[in-house]
């Protein structure tokens, strides 16, 4: 009887040990689907930004086609403020960024800030979805053999560039860009 005593004890034991390893693991399973969700790039903050560099060089000649298939130059831009924006459709702080970067062109396109954004090598057809589903009324070019990653020597997405009315390149970011960013350094180029 002892035995059997024992055997049941253990049963009891292992039955309690296994539904407390099931506690913790489910545990685990929802706070990594928290942590997940708050540090997630979908959830980027417009007050999140890398800060840009100061450079100075000239703008790469660079020319690609846009949606259309048209031939389209950076230079042809002169005499204005140019951002060049490398992205891609797949990029998570791509997409986080494009909204804040859509809504400063069309706040400040009529002080003489364009904003052209370099697609990174997908296919047109998901470009032109892309372009549809965020509203986007800035030029974009197709990059499919990542001319422009190459010209600016940086092969990271997002990355943006400032072309000053001069055609010289003056600030470079690497990352996602928040409007206090943008706000910060760009208007006031706009203003001079």
């Amino acid at each position: 009887m002892g035995e059997i005593n024992n055997q049941a004890r253990k049963k009891g034991n292992n039955l309690g040990q296994f539904i407390a390893l099931v506690i913790i693991g489910v545990g685990l399973v929802v706070l990594g689907l928290v942590a997940t969700k708050v540090i997630t790039i979908e959830n980027f903050s417009s007050d999140i930004s890398v800060v840009p560099s100061v450079v100075s060089f000239p703008a790469p000649e660079l020319t690609l086609n846009d949606l259309k298939g048209e031939k389209v130059s950076i230079s042809d831009y002169s005499q204005k403020i140019v951002m060049i924006n490398n992205w891609a459709t797949w990029c998570p702080p791509c997409k986080a960024e494009m909204p804040i970067l859509s809504k400063y062109f069309k706040e400040h396109r009529d002080q003489g800030f364009l904003l052209v954004g370099i697609e990174a090598g997908d296919p047109t057809k998901e470009v032109e979805k892309f372009v549809k589903d965020y509203g986007l009324s800035f030029p974009i070019l197709l990059d499919p053999n990542n001319k422009s990653l190459i010209a600016f020597h940086n092969d990271n997405l997002p990355s943006s560039y400032v072309i000053d009315r001069n055609g010289n390149v003056i600030l470079a970011w690497t990352g996602p860009i928040s409007k206090a960013m943008l706000e910060k350094y760009i208007t006031p180029l706009l203003e001079q």
